[in-house]
C-alpha cells in the first residue's frame, strides 16, 4: 500500500481493498475515509466492504464519496464537522489518492481560516 503523508496525523492513498486494512492499522491508521463513490468502477469493492474490515482491525472507518467532478463545499464541511474526534492518525483514499489530498488541503486552508 503506497501513502502520501499530508500531515504527521493525516495520509491519502489510493484504493484500499478490505485485505488491505489490516496492514493500514499494523502501519498505525486508527480511521479511514473514503472518498470515493461506490460503483464508480466495477471492480472497486463496496465501502460496506471496507467498513468491515476496519471495524473487525478495531478502526473506525468513514464515508466522504467525491464524485470526479471534484470537491465541493459540502465534502469540505463533512469532513471538518468530524476532523477533530477522528481517531488519529487517519488515511483518506480515492481511486488514486488525488481528491482525498485536494479535500484534505481544503479542510486544512479552512481551519487556518478560521
Amino acid at each position: 500500500m503506497d501513502c502520501k503523508k499530508i500531515t504527521p496525523e493525516i495520509s491519502v492513498a489510493g484504493q484500499l481493498r478490505p485485505q488491505d486494512v489490516p496492514q493500514a492499522h499494523a502501519m498505525g491508521f486508527r480511521s479511514l475515509i473514503c472518498n470515493r463513490p461506490d460503483g464508480e468502477e466495477s471492480n472497486q469493492p463496496l465501502f460496506e466492504d471496507i467498513e468491515r474490515a476496519a471495524e473487525i482491525s478495531g478502526m473506525k472507518a468513514y464515508d466522504i464519496p467525491v464524485s470526479g467532478g471534484g470537491v465541493t463545499e459540502a465534502h469540505v464541511k463533512a469532513l471538518a464537522e468530524i476532523w477533530d474526534d477522528l481517531p488519529k492518525p487517519v488515511l483518506l483514499y480515492c481511486r488514486s489518492g488525488a481528491r482525498s489530498a485536494t479535500l484534505v488541503n481544503a479542510v486544512l486552508k479552512a481551519k487556518r481560516a478560521g
